[in-house]
């Protein structure tokens, strides 16, 4: 169909001009109209550093050092603001990885949504807003002619991600960047968002360039994948040749890290640490837990899976002491416990704890990893001195981590080194319990991988007791011993891994696995013809 972008030695960096650090070193890439280019590779690698310099956008404190990015004829690194400004939106648009953190939540969504073909005097308001509608049927999202009317905490995540691409082709972009659009979904929205994003691209001839840490994903969605590496094309090829043939030693690498699973759970199964009797809790007058019976075995891994709003992370509240149930008991070692943190004693504190999805917003930017692990260690064990210094220390080897970034701050770390340090807060305590909430959601597969070792590997050597939340059926199958299945705040299935993910009985539960994306291109075509029910 033609070129539409072509990039030619790309570089970029930052830093001192007499010491910079290299973010692109010379990159090639091209993408003809209506292809779609997948962009791989683990954090730190480039991608979205790539992706947004194919707008012509380079962030502050950014420089180029070199190459060009022309798009239709036009290099977008030596135009003037102003031109460029006019482009972005018009023909060249953004989908961020968090939808809830791009939309002006003052705002409704159509307004929103309708203001670039305004702005850019593509079609009037009335035109623009049954654009809008006619998009967001076509984004399968409910009540289409209604939905622009609400705020955006007023729709699921899976929703307001459909809504922002919804967006981004209003004005029938030439090239759209998708970041990591499905990161955060569940695996039964995922297909919808991944299928609505495919078949827009498709109806409008769209060029697309796909950024995302999840092979299977980009497999569904590129024509051609692209693998990156510290700011260097490793390889390009069409994604079938790329999927049965990489060439390179590092794309090989990160087609097995799926390959990763621990051994099947040791029989019998030990006695059960933490027990639920009929717990049920609500927001307000919102019941979301209905009388849930679990266990918790000791020194086992218990993941609860379930999509959005199925009662994951409200189980993991009740459990935390942050959400008293409205009925029903938990039993810890045979003993009721105390359900309200405020009343819990220092044995509870100490031996409950939790490693938090996001890092970045779990550590305090402003303190060094030494006082950020001190703080705990000081408190619930009570040393001091050499002995806290000591203690701090062995923290950091457990996570396998170098001492020297003791005295960094979280800012100076990377995505996969902040998410161990969180692992070595919640260790200070020297906890029996951890509560492990999405931990790997937001990392690259190479690293998520080396996340999972680490917990199996602390797991076997302290004896811990993980519940671990995720929407990432993958995952589960990696690291869990036992599963717990959610729906509607009811448990729907329960039992051993490999019971649940060989032989599930629940409709449900096997509704969950067949959505879980596959290293197939055609995949993704297979899914949406079974019947499947739309994910509101």
């Amino acid at each position: 169909m033609g070129n539409l972008l072509t990039i030619r030695g790309l570089a970029l960096e930052a830093g001192p001009r007499r010491s910079p650090t290299r973010l692109l070193r010379g990159i090639d890439l091209d993408l003809d109209r209506g292809e779609v280019l997948g962009l791989v590779g683990e954090s730190g690698a480039g991608k979205s550093t790539a992706g947004l310099a194919a707008m012509g956008h380079v962030r502050d404190g950014v420089r180029v050092a070199a190459g060009s990015v022309e798009f239709d004829g036009q290099d977008l690194l030596r135009l003037p603001r102003g031109r460029l400004r006019r482009l972005h939106g018009r023909h060249l648009s953004y989908v961020a990885q968090s939808a809830a953190a791009s939309f002006n939540p003052a705002h409704r969504l159509i307004d929103q949504v309708t203001e670039a073909p305004r702005l850019h005097r593509v079609a009037s308001r009335k035109a623009a807003q049954a654009d809008a509608v006619a998009l967001f049927s076509q984004m399968h999202l409910p009540d289409p002619g209604g939905i622009g009317a609400r705020y955006p905490h007023q729709v699921s995540g899976g929703q307001l991600q459909r809504a922002m691409t919804a967006m981004a082709m209003t004005c029938r972009p030439g090239l759209i960047v998708f970041d990591e659009p499905t990161t955060a979904l569940d695996v039964t929205t995922q297909i919808e968002v991944l299928g609505a994003i495919r078949d827009a691209v498709e109806e409008h001839g769209t060029a697309a360039i796909y950024i995302s840490h999840d092979l299977a994903v980009v497999a569904q969605m590129a024509d051609r994948i692209c693998v990156m590496k510290d700011g260097l094309v490793v390889e390009t090829a069409p994604t079938r040749t790329m999927l049965d043939a990489p060439r390179e030693d590092y794309t090989r690498s990160l087609w097995s890290v799926r390959s990763f699973r621990r051994p099947e759970a040791e029989a019998p199964a030990p006695e059960p640490l933490l027990e639920g009797r009929g717990v049920t809790a609500a927001y307000g007058r919102v019941r979301v837990l209905h009388g849930l019976d679990f266990a918790f075995a000791r020194g086992r891994t218990t993941a609860v899976v379930g999509e959005s709003g199925s009662g994951k992370s409200t189980l993991a509240r009740v459990l935390a002491g942050l959400l008293p149930p409205e009925a029903g008991e938990v039993v810890w070692g045979g003993e009721p416990m105390e359900m309200r943190l405020a009343r819990r004693g220092s044995g509870t504190l100490r031996h409950v704890q939790m490693i938090y999805q996001s890092a970045d917003t779990a550590l305090n930017p402003r303190h060094a990893i030494r006082r950020i692990l001190s703080r705990p260690v000081r408190r619930f064990t009570g040393r001091r001195g050499a002995a806290l210094e000591a203690r701090v220390g062995e923290l950091m080897d457990q996570v396998e981590l170098d001492r020297a970034l003791l005295d960094r701050r979280p800012g100076e770390l990377s995505g996969g080194q902040k998410q161990r340090v969180g692992i070595a807060r919640a260790l200070a305590a020297e906890p029996e319990f951890v509560i492990c909430d999405e931990v790997t959601s937001a990392l690259d597969q190479l690293v998520a991988e080396g996340i999972l070792r680490l917990l199996v590997g602390l797991q076997r050597e302290l004896g811990l007791t993980f519940m671990f939340i995720t929407h990432d059926l993958a995952v589960v199958e990696a690291i869990a011993h036992h599963v717990i299945v959610l729906e509607n705040g009811r448990i729907v299935e329960q039992g051993g891994r490999d019971d649940i993910f060989e032989r599930p009985r629940h409709p449900y539960t096997r509704r969950l696995l067949a959505s879980v994306p596959r290293m197939d291109p055609d995949w993704l075509d297979r899914a949406r013809t079974r019947d499947l029910q739309p994910h509101a």
